[in-house]
């Protein structure tokens, strides 16, 4: 049996108890008790994602309470936290093993970038509300942290692959060896086809997407110093498909295209650890990519970062940590009939500091934390975000914290440079009547465009029935200054062929609005073989705005009407026998008012066979309980809507 197996058999035969003691460490950047978190924080484990059937990172989210995850097509998703979701949802901080994967030119996350072996994913953390404090600009609604496998933890060979319907085929393979005993290594390579969606026109969205991706990792350890060196490569090839009643000729030509994006990474991290209170971590990583988009767009990136981190006691009751942080972000882009940017080439810097100071007030019982970021951009210049929080334990059984936070979102290069053509307005309901030829209404960035602002507070109760047993809930109030709105310019008439009225729209700061809501999750074993995990989720969104357009913009204006004000996620896995697993996971989402999308409910199923202990056998359903669902829209993208197929695979997984 290899390392990695039985780390997993381990893992698997925790306790309740034994699981609130597993280390995170997004919410303060280096190990902590996940009962001792000041944050709503949730971990989605390997056991977890493996249960669950989950093929990309997207949908293992569905499984953290607080998240809003919304697929557009086969490779395009909508995830947020806490709201404001759409396709490039600005309010949340991803990253991959700390590394940061936020757009700044769109200013969210393409997501059918963000990829790994699944089998090599160790946990992901979820941050629900701000953590800007830790880890700077745009970790306003949240925080995700992937954190993959150590090298040591994947010695040996992995070999899987399978298909069926939707998931047409799919192929990975992994060997973790090592140079010397202080030096293990891995090497990974992976590779699928999706099938297309429908519309809801039951037409073809010309989306099928298929990619290849490989990587590696290397740890070396030498007394007290671990050096890591990590990279991945890929390439994905998808398609896209416009709606041309929002889009019609003859003003805007574009219609379906093929498309594709490669690019690659390299990450290197040195630790130093003195104690368990003393370290230092130095990392720095150089990321590129290259898209080519739908309407023949060329999309090149590439960011270089270097990250410093000094932990130190002081005072016996002070735990300290500071921190320095430099990102250098270059991009170029062609212009198209869609959109373009001036100038065409851009170089942005941002460069912050940090700290945070954590106080034990009263030992094993009550401790304050207080800390703060300052960011500097090129485009509002410097950005201050403090936080404090209070947490405290009156016995092993309870916890309760509560925070209060300041956070920003940064401008996007798009919200300063961009000329967007967003839409034709001949074919709005209400609008249409009123002109007798086309109105194309164009998305000019401004300059001016400033940082949107949150005040949030957060209370927060853990609290642990038994070894078996504990609940998790947390409870948010936001309120958010200065949001981005539209404002709509005097119209002018194009007097050549094509005619047609343009409508200027721009850029300003005038919306604010306020969100709460509560987030709670259950975890019980009501039997040794049997787990039960549930989750729900609360929101109420409340958008003042102004602006003419504001029943038009799903972004700010109408976003109290795009986000479910409520989510459930119930999971059973259970162990029929030592070679037989049942699991189950059932979901629901209330409705999408602005897209008039109903609510829906849907229910995934993994049943898995082992013949021997290296091998093992799966056969999954998805989205079983209807022929097909709608889950979201494209906003700024006009892409045709899609419905989410039924879909059912079988695979096979080796490991030696």
């Amino acid at each position: 049996m290899t390392s990695e197996q039985m780390a997993g058999n381990r893992f698997l035969d925790l306790s309740i108890e034994e699981l609130m003691k597993i280390e995170v460490t997004s919410a303060s950047r280096y190990s902590q008790k996940l009962s001792e978190v000041p944050s709503a924080i949730f971990v989605i484990s390997q056991d977890d994602i493996r249960r669950s059937g989950a093929t990309s990172i997207p949908e293992a989210l569905r499984m953290a309470p607080g998240v809003e995850v919304a697929r557009l097509g086969t490779d395009k998703w909508a995830i947020s936290i806490r709201g404001f979701n759409g396709r490039f949802a600005d309010k949340l901080q991803v990253m991959m093993d700390g590394r940061s994967v936020y757009n700044p030119l769109f200013a969210g996350v393409q997501w059918e970038q963000q990829d790994t072996l699944m089998e090599d994913i160790e946990r992901i953390e979820v941050i629900r509300g701000p953590n800007a404090a830790v880890w700077g600009a745009n970790a306003v609604n949240g925080v995700i942290n992937i954190i993959t496998k150590k090298a040591a933890d994947t010695q040996g060979t992995l070999l899987s692959a399978g298909g069926g319907s939707f998931e047409q085929g799919f192929v990975g393979a992994r060997y973790g060896g090592k140079i010397n005993e202080e030096t293990p290594f891995r090497v990974y390579a992976k590779g699928f086809t999706r099938d297309h969606m429908g519309t809801i026109s039951r037409g073809n969205a010309n989306d099928a997407w298929h990619s290849a991706r490989g990587g590696f990792r290397l740890d070396h350890t030498r007394g007290r110093d671990v050096l890591t060196v990590q990279g991945d490569i890929f390439y994905n090839a998808f398609g896209d498909q416009l709606d041309k009643s929002l889009l019609s000729t003859p003003i805007i030509q574009a219609n379906a295209a093929r498309g594709h994006n490669e690019g690659g990474n390299i990450r290197l991290r040195w630790d130093r650890t003195y104690s368990n209170q003393s370290s230092i971590m130095l990392q720095t990583y150089y990321d590129r990519v290259e898209y080519r988009l739908l309407t023949s767009s060329i999309f090149k990136a590439e960011s270089f970062d270097i990250d410093f981190q000094h932990r130190f006691p002081l005072f016996e009751r002070h735990d300290l940590t500071w921190g320095a942080n430099y990102r250098l972000y270059h991009n170029k882009v062609t212009d198209t009939e869609i959109a373009s940017f001036s100038p065409r080439e851009q170089t942005n810097h941002l460069a912050s500091v940090y700290i945070r100071d954590e106080i034990m007030l009263i030992p094993e019982h009550l401790r304050f934390t207080l800390g703060s970021r300052f960011d500097h951009n090129d485009f509002t210049g410097m950005e201050i975000q403090p936080n404090a929080r209070l947490m405290w334990t009156p016995n092993d059984k309870n916890s309760i914290w509560m925070s209060v936070s300041r956070a920003v979102r940064t401008p996007s290069r798009a919200e300063n440079d961009v000329l967007l053509n967003t839409r034709t307005l001949n074919a709005v309901p209400g609008i249409s009547a009123l002109l007798p030829f086309p109105a194309l209404a164009q998305l000019a960035g401004s300059s001016s465009f400033n940082s949107e602002k949150l005040i949030a507070y957060e209370l927060g109760y853990r609290h642990q029935f038994s070894s078996q047993a504990s609940v998790d809930i947390a409870a948010f109030y936001n309120d958010y200054s200065q949001l981005r709105d539209l404002s709509l310019g005097l119209p002018s008439f194009h007097a050549i062929s094509p005619f047609y009225l343009l409508l200027p729209i721009g850029l300003n700061n005038k919306a604010s609005g306020h969100t709460h809501g509560v987030e709670t999750s259950i975890d019980w074993r009501p039997h040794e073989r049997w787990r039960l995990q549930g989750n729900y989720s609360y929101i109420d969104m409340h958008i003042h705005s102004d602006s003419v357009l504001r029943q038009i913009d799903p972004t700010t204006g109408s976003a109290d009407k795009v986000s479910p004000q409520h989510q459930i996620s119930l999971r059973s896995n259970y162990d029929l026998s030592e070679r037989l697993q049942f699991n189950l996971w059932l979901r629901y989402v209330s409705k999408v008012d602005f897209y008039h999308i109903p609510s829906y409910v849907t229910m995934d199923t993994k049943l898995t066979f082992k013949p021997q202990k290296n091998v093992e056998l799966f056969l999954v359903g998805q989205n079983l309980l209807s022929q097909n669902h709608r889950e979201f829209v494209s906003d700024f993208i006009p892409s045709l809507p899609t419905s989410i197929p039924r879909g059912i695979y079988v695979g096979a997984e080796w490991r030696f």
